[in-house]
């Protein structure tokens, strides 16, 4: 299977944008793999203690939203932040699939925000956290990308871990 990126332009995303809604596909096509072929015993296992499976793909759901919160030039919510604190609790009663689910939901409200974000905000400036670090909108956008592809690929290589196949490249 072609990865996304070399799939050729999206339809509808600011050329500047292409590569932030190439990666969030990518990442939405391989959590939709990962909760179909990740077995429930996987979901939460701490191999030496590195974070699980279900934990990255939570978490990339999470800061996908934040992210997108602060690129709106908006303040987390009480929710947002609740979320936040619960991300490192136990989740092992979820399914990775409900979490999965969740999270790709994020993934297509940010490529809805992606393709709806004005290509001449791109260097507006974003506070980020309550400290207001300085961001831009592509700051934060492309943040998104790269920290929503780390994490779904620490999943990716957990879950090979787990399943005891070698880590080759495709």
């Amino acid at each position: 299977m072609v990865e996304v990126w070399l799939r050729g332009p999206l339809e509808g995303y600011p050329a500047l944008l292409m590569p932030v809604a190439h990666a969030l596909l990518q990442a939405r096509e391989d959590i939709g793999r990962l909760a179909a072929g990740v077995p429930d015993a996987h979901a939460w296992t701490r191999p030496g203690g590195a974070a699980s499976i279900g934990y990255h793909v939570l978490h990339a759901g999470g800061s996908i939203d934040r992210l997108c919160t602060y690129a709106r030039g908006e303040r987390l919510n009480e929710a947002q932040i609740r979320a936040l604190r619960a991300e490192g609790e136990d989740h092992s009663r979820e399914s990775l699939r409900d979490v999965a689910a969740r999270t790709i939901e994020h993934i297509d409200w940010a490529l809805a925000q992606v393709r709806s974000t004005p290509p001449e905000s791109l260097l507006d400036a974003r506070p980020v956290g309550r400290a207001g670090l300085p961001s831009t909108v592509i700051g934060l956008l492309v943040h998104v990308a790269e920290h929503t592809t780390r994490h779904v690929g620490q999943a990716l290589t957990t879950a090979r871990i787990l399943a005891g196949q070698p880590l080759d490249a495709n």
